[in-house]
């Protein structure tokens, strides 16, 4: 896809969340497909008719939306955001396209916290998007962290996929560094937390930064972690996540699976 429809598709899905707080459906009417707009949120009715019937509700509580970051892939926009709704949040938002109107959405929220144990916050760092050419490489390179690692096919090779311990973490509870991951890991062990991923949805990549959505198991919830890297010299620099637990059955309002 050319550089300038991804460009449109962008300004598209950030019209349609800025939406959410300005209070003007103009976006969504024009920007969100009448018939066949598929959401994944859970918490949500399907289709674009709920959307315009939450702006009211939107309204009153003051729902704010501020996007630090966007990134396009084909005909996949991802959005990540700081949100005031119920409270301050960490959002990652996910826009899929067809003939340019938006048909089918996911997103994860996450409450935010003021410092993560290396002073950064859960949403600062770079934003800017550089080696457009090294995408497609990148998003194998992360695929493969987030098989090998996370999923737990190859632990051995954690050192590998980073340049010694410079590593910035933005997820609240997890220290700089190659040596914070590890500490991390043992910190669930020892207090026998649960913490699995067991199914790769989706991998989302533009230039050096590249997004995954993963579902599993955390502390005995169904889980969905979406995990954003950013890659530097073929190594993982920088990581962000926003991790939701999936709600009960009784509780959606959509049967569209969450991922």
């Amino acid at each position: 896809m050319a550089l300038n429809n991804q460009n449109e598709l962008v300004l598209k899905a950030t019209a349609v969340l800025e939406s959410l707080a300005s209070g003007d459906p103009g976006a969504i009417t024009n920007y969100i497909h009448p018939d066949q707009y598929i959401q994944h949120n859970q918490a949500l009715p399907d289709g674009r008719a709920a959307m315009l019937g939450a702006f009211d509700h939107l309204q009153e509580i003051g729902t704010k939306v501020s996007i630090k970051r966007t990134l396009a892939d084909g005909d996949y926009v991802v959005l990540h955001s700081e949100y005031d709704f119920f409270g301050p949040k960490i959002g990652i938002d996910i826009f899929r396209f067809e003939n340019g109107l938006i048909v089918e959405h996911w997103d994860n929220l996450q409450a935010s916290v003021d410092k993560t144990p290396s002073g950064h916050t859960m949403i600062d760092g770079p934003a800017t998007i550089k080696d457009i050419d090294k995408t497609d490489a990148n998003k194998v390179y992360v695929k493969s962290y987030v098989e090998n690692i996370l999923f737990g096919k190859n632990p051995d090779l954690l050192a590998s996929y980073f340049a010694g311990d410079h590593y910035i973490q933005h997820s609240p509870h997890i220290a700089d560094g190659l040596s914070g991951v590890v500490a991390a890991m043992q910190g669930l062990k020892e207090k026998n937390i649960e913490f699995q991923y067991t199914h790769l949805h989706q991998v989302i990549g533009q230039g050096d930064f590249v997004l995954t959505v993963s579902e599993g198991l955390f502390d005995g919830q169904h889980t969905s972690f979406y995990d954003l890297f950013r890659v530097e010299d073929g190594k993982i620099a920088e990581h962000w996540d926003v991790i939701e637990a999936t709600l009960p059955a009784e509780k959606r309002k959509n049967q569209n699976s969450r991922f």
